[in-house]
């Protein structure tokens, strides 16, 4: 599903910040990064959904090779992806239904199934009391819920997660990891998390991969 060859990464070309990337992630695969602050954790997560170039190597997603995919083709390698922010990214002039209806409506699905699939989300996250209600009306941890069934709403082959729990309390951070897991199990999604807490009682077979000096290493 991710396959990455000889890759570096860098936003100053003095300063790599991945180098030499080499790692395979399989299809139905719960992957957590890990690292210091500043490890380039992010930086390799951005890489995944064509936010900043590559520089040198190869990374596949999907099959699809991100070094050759320029300006609007990047919509079809993000069809295939689902992203989750630390900080949510909700769009706080839209109800949190219309939050959810975004990547539905940017791949061309009609109102009628995007509002249809936006309610069924919200009922599995156990917000469908709130669909009308605005970002800034919800707590952290609602918004993250959100944040989780936006990622949902297109029926990605992978979701990306960057330090989804980072801003949440205990209740609410396993309320996460609960959707995530069952994204993962229910649903074939391959989950690819960065963070600096993997829980501890997940319940599900993960690997893990860390950062160091812009090395990527397999944790065993």
């Amino acid at each position: 599903m991710i396959n990455a060859k000889d890759l570096y990464l860098t936003y100053d070309s003095n300063k790599y910040i991945i180098k030499r990337g080499n790692f395979s992630i399989k299809e139905r695969e719960f992957v957590f990064i890990g690292g210091n602050s500043g490890s380039g954790k992010s930086t390799l997560l951005k890489s995944f959904y064509g936010d900043i170039p590559i520089k040198h190597g190869s990374l596949k997603i999907a099959n699809q090779e991100v070094f050759k995919i320029k300006g609007n083709n990047l919509r079809y390698l993000r069809k295939d992806i689902g992203v989750i922010f630390q900080d949510y990214k909700l769009i706080n002039d839209y109800t949190i239904e219309e939050n959810i209806m975004i990547p539905l409506k940017i791949n061309n699905y009609s109102d009628e199934v995007s509002r249809l699939q936006a309610d069924n989300l919200l009922k599995h996250v156990k917000l469908s009391h709130r669909k009308g209600f605005y970002p800034n009306q919800l707590s952290g941890g609602e918004q993250q819920r959100v944040a989780v069934a936006r990622a949902l709403a297109h029926n990605p082959k992978i979701i990306i997660a960057d330090e989804p729990t980072g801003n949440l309390d205990d209740f609410n951070a396993d309320v996460v990891w609960n959707l995530l897991k069952g994204a993962n199990e229910q649903l074939g999604i391959t989950v690819v998390v960065v963070t600096h807490r993997v829980p501890k009682n997940l319940g599900i077979n993960f690997r893990q991969l860390s950062i160091e000096d812009g090395i990527i290493y397999e944790v065993s």
